[in-house]
């Protein structure tokens, strides 16, 4: 693995305000009102993609009654900031707990997702106590976009890939005063933050992960348990018939994000469709998650014009998602609709310290988002369990 240095990491922190124009909502409304729809499917599920009546009930909604200000005001109330790392700006959500010895935390999304996916969890990881739980258990957050994600700079050359973000979010941390925290990840996410486990050591205590970068190996096909056969099925299905979006942000980004850009119901179908596909829901994707959330993930894509930006990440770094050694503490949970289920004991060949291993009931690929109690619980678990082990007290530098 390549190793990053910073010449500096001495660049200010500033705070960050949305403040998204009248004009550009307008806009917005104005195209979706006057999208050019193609004809219906010839299925009558979702096989063949986002059903003409399900994307167009949720472009009208988008057009007539979603409040985008009610987002941008809740976002804007947690603490949005700025700093410069590696020549990018990068855009975080930084929620200190009332307990100054909390634990630092630094939880990354991944794609399709954004910050708005932690929102239900940041109050109950940050003040456990006003929301049933042990003071004990209290965190610092650090939430960054990735990136080339939401309110997070593009970058305008190649490079920028998982293993240089993951040293980017280090010199975060230090930036903000914390020498020693735990990580946090599922999809990208999960390969940023075992990214930083192979960097960061030994600044980073123990990280947590929802879809864990593990695979069978060859010998492991002799004597699948009925688990593991159904994971193997799981995966095959992925790779045969729910992985053309990678392939094409993997190979032809640019070529994609035209029709992304220009079109706001374009945008929309291409996130909606995978939030049908990951998550954990009776057939319609509004099972498991509302419009409302839907959407506030889905303008992040839309207000930073974000398609071409975003899926350079897969041109960048597909490549990484192999199994990959972890020595620092780990813990891992597993969600029965995540595509990607690995058994533990395929991951104990390649993650020296497993400390917690839990394979849960409910929920999906978007973890936080769909089961936010479920994933506070997960978290709280695992890292009381790193806790034993010796965690410097964070001196974390205002913003």
């Amino acid at each position: 693995m390549p190793t990053y240095t910073r010449a500096s990491v001495s660049e200010s922190v500033d705070p960050f305000r949305l403040a998204v124009s009248d004009q550009t909502l307008a806009e917005l409304r104005s195209r979706l009102a006057n999208t050019r729809w193609p004809e219906c499917e010839t299925v009558a599920d979702w096989s063949q993609g986002v059903p003409l009546d399900r994307i167009k009930a949720l472009c009208d909604y988008w057009a007539r009654d979603y409040d985008w200000r009610r987002l941008e005001a809740r976002l804007n109330g947690l603490g949005q900031y700025h700093t410069r790392i590696d020549g990018l700006r990068i855009h975080f959500l930084h929620i200190r707990s009332t307990k100054p010895d909390a634990a630092p935390l630094v939880l990354t999304h991944g794609w399709p997702g954004s910050v708005v996916e932690f929102l239900d969890v940041i109050g109950p990881l940050t003040d456990p106590a006003a929301h049933g739980g042990d003071a004990a258990d209290a965190f610092h957050l650090v939430i960054p976009s990735l990136p080339g994600f939401g309110f997070s700079d593009k970058p305008t050359s190649t490079g920028w890939g998982v293993e240089r973000i993951a040293a980017a979010w280090i010199d975060l941390m230090k930036r903000l005063g914390y020498q020693r925290y735990f990580a946090q990840g599922g999809d990208w996410g999960a390969a940023v933050t075992t990214a930083i486990g192979m960097l960061a050591p030994p600044q980073c205590a123990g990280v947590h992960l929802n879809m864990p970068l593990v695979y069978p190996g060859r010998e492991d096909f002799a004597q699948l348990t009925e688990a593991e056969q159904s994971s193997v099925a799981a995966m095959k299905f992925y790779r045969d018939s729910d992985s053309g979006y990678a392939k094409q942000q993997r190979t032809r980004p640019q070529t994609l994000s035209y029709g992304l850009t220009d079109s706001p119901a374009a945008q929309a179908a291409w996130i909606y469709e995978k939030f049908h596909a990951w998550t954990d829901n009776r057939g319609e994707p509004e099972d498991a998650l509302s419009r409302d959330a839907m959407l506030d993930n889905i303008m992040l894509y839309w207000l930073s014009a974000s398609a071409a930006s975003s899926a350079r990440l897969y041109w960048e770094s597909l490549a990484f998602f192999k199994t990959q050694p972890l020595a620092l503490p780990v813990g891992v949970t597993i969600y029965p609709k995540e595509f990607s289920r690995p058994s533990q004991r395929w991951a104990k060949r390649h993650f020296a310290n497993i400390v917690h291993w839990s394979e849960v009931d409910k929920g999906g690929h978007f973890a936080a988002f769909e089961q936010p109690e479920i994933f506070v619980a997960e978290l709280r678990d695992c890292f009381r369990k790193m806790r034993l082990q010796t965690l410097r007290p964070a001196t974390p530098k205002p913003t």
